[in-house]
């Protein structure tokens, strides 16, 4: 039999996988993130079935189509729009980017932070499942509940709704298939298998609400026959297979709802190891999508049928792979100070900082009262690394970068105007972050909307911190982090991490602006007519 707390760690790590979670020219990429909207009033109304490839990216999705790895993916493409730019939420990680995705909002809104956070208000560390490393030193019955209870029941501000709980809200039934964020209207029973059950401290249910139809792995799935695809060596149903047979299983029972979002995890994955290039997951996924057209008999029926969109989540960068050049400890910068550790209960009468390292950004937070941010800042500048230093204060956000005598602060509101018609005020060098200013016009170079995105983190939850984030081929780390030397990773305001490929097959319309945060009003608009 297996150790307790090894068998924790296995269900722990593979339920919560899919939370791990070249620069155009300046001319194309305004064109391609300024799209405007052309949405007219639906007359069909077909399905619409969103499929995110977790890290799919517009170079890699390109050569695989060329070298015939492709072939659903080439069809929806001929036939349809293609997007190669669409801007993600901040930071780069699956959890809060799905809950931008759901909310239509960035981290100020939907108060999901990151895959690691510190929450002041429970004085303790949030993981969702961050490497075998770190799962050794934490709790596995706390990090199961955060990934998959309290993330959506309690974490995900119940004040901003789901497009699940605004299609109830409408009388219309959705679906969410492998996805983290699925919170809905609708009352589930999650069971854990009871060979897990009985050898862990897991419990055997857990009740949730989500969409009409909720399949969640090992936990929840509509196909009876679905069950081989939910073994622990297929990573208990997170896998591209599961997903695409419970999307074919409820188009082939004609219960296919009036939204489906399904997740395929598994290319996320791969180019972690094996680094942005790598084309095998997207094979895989393309071939887990041809199961979900073919469910229509043809693929001409499946476009018929059904408006499909295909998009990626988050970009990958190159993680250099010499360990000794590639990554960031913030601890030596910061050693002046008691930092918390992993394995410990965060003491706020004792530890002075905590670090919450998401690949290639992190929260340096200061739970001390009587440290002040900017003496933070002034310490973590001694890293050139450092691509982005960031605070907060009552009324600004102030920003610079490693080694840089050079800030710039900002906040809403103001006479400059940004390409998605957001108004600022600034003060300062923008240069910092790639901004540039014309006739009081601001343009985003390589951290595409940096002001907004960087916005929504700085509010995304309480406490005192500072973000930081690294240049492309750099890792951050703190106690125990995960790393990818040689591979990929994300999490940062680069557009490296943060631009992904749309393709719309079924409908001549497109989001109001090429970002993440407006997916969802245009699906919402698609079914609603």
């Amino acid at each position: 039999m297996i150790a307790r707390g090894k068998m924790a760690i296995i269900i722990a790590l593979s339920l919560c996988l899919l939370v791990t979670g070249c620069r155009a020219e300046t001319d194309e990429r305004t064109n391609q993130l300024n799209a405007k909207s052309n949405i007219k009033v639906n007359q069909t109304a077909k399905p619409v079935v969103l499929i995110m490839i977790d890290s799919l990216m517009d170079k890699s999705l390109q050569k695989a189509i060329q070298e015939g790895r492709a072939p659903a993916m080439q069809y929806l493409l001929k036939n349809g729009q293609y997007f190669p730019r669409v801007v993600s939420s901040f930071p780069t990680m699956s959890v809060t980017i799905d809950s931008s995705l759901l909310t239509g909002t960035y981290a100020d809104r939907h108060h999901v932070p990151g895959l690691v956070w510190y929450d002041s208000k429970e004085n303790r560390m949030i993981f969702y499942g961050n490497g075998a490393k770190e799962s050794f030193k934490i709790d596995q019955l706390q990090v199961f509940m955060d990934a998959v209870y309290h993330l959506n029941q309690v974490q995900l501000n119940k004040k901003t709704k789901t497009i699940h709980e605004e299609l109830a809200d409408k009388g219309k039934d959705s679906a969410s298939i492998n996805a983290v964020i699925f919170r809905g209207k609708t009352e589930h029973t999650l069971t854990v298998p009871q060979w897990i059950a009985y050898s862990t401290r897991l419990p055997e249910q857990l009740k949730v609400t989500g969409p009409k139809w909720l399949s969640y792995a090992a936990l929840s799935r509509q196909d009876p026959k679905n069950e081989r695809n939910t073994r622990a060596w297929n990573k208990f149903g997170m896998n591209d297979e599961f997903s695409a047979k419970e999307i074919a299983f409820l188009i082939k029972q004609h219960k296919l709802p009036n939204v489906t979002i399904a997740y395929f995890p598994e290319n996320d994955n791969t180019l972690h190891r094996k680094g942005p290039s790598e084309l095998e997951g997207i094979e895989k996924a393309d071939q887990a999508l041809q199961d979900v057209l073919n469910a229509y008999g043809s693929w001409e029926q499946a476009l018929k049928k059904a408006t499909w969109i295909v998009m990626g989540d988050s970009a990958q960068s190159y993680v250099y792979d010499d360990r000794d050049i590639s990554i960031v400890d913030l601890r030596p910068l910061l050693d002046r100070y008691r930092i918390a550790k992993l394995n410990e209960p965060v003491r706020p009468e004792e530890d002075q900082i905590v670090i919450s390292a998401n690949e290639r950004m992190a929260y340096v937070y200061a739970i001390d009262s009587k440290l002040e941010l900017s003496d933070m800042v002034k310490l973590l500048k001694n890293e050139d690394k450092l691509d982005i230093i960031a605070m907060k204060d009552d009324k600004n956000i102030h920003v610079t970068a490693g080694k840089s005598d050079k800030m710039f602060s900002y906040r809403p509101g103001g006479k400059y105007v940004d390409e998605y018609g957001q108004s600022w005020t600034l003060s300062g060098d923008p240069k910092i972050a790639d901004i540039s200013i014309t006739n009081n016009r601001i343009s985003y170079g390589k951290y595409p909307d940096v002001l907004a995105r960087l916005y929504g983190a700085m509010h995304s939850h309480e406490g005192r911190y500072v973000i930081v984030t690294v240049n492309p081929g750099y890792e951050i780390v703190g106690e125990s982090s995960p790393t990818h030397i040689g591979g990929g990773a994300h999490g940062s305001l680069h557009e490296l991490d943060s631009v992904v490929p749309l393709i719309v097959s079924g409908t001549n319309t497109r989001p109001k602006t090429l970002r993440m945060v407006d997916i969802k009003d245009w699906i919402l608009k698609l079914v609603n007519g």
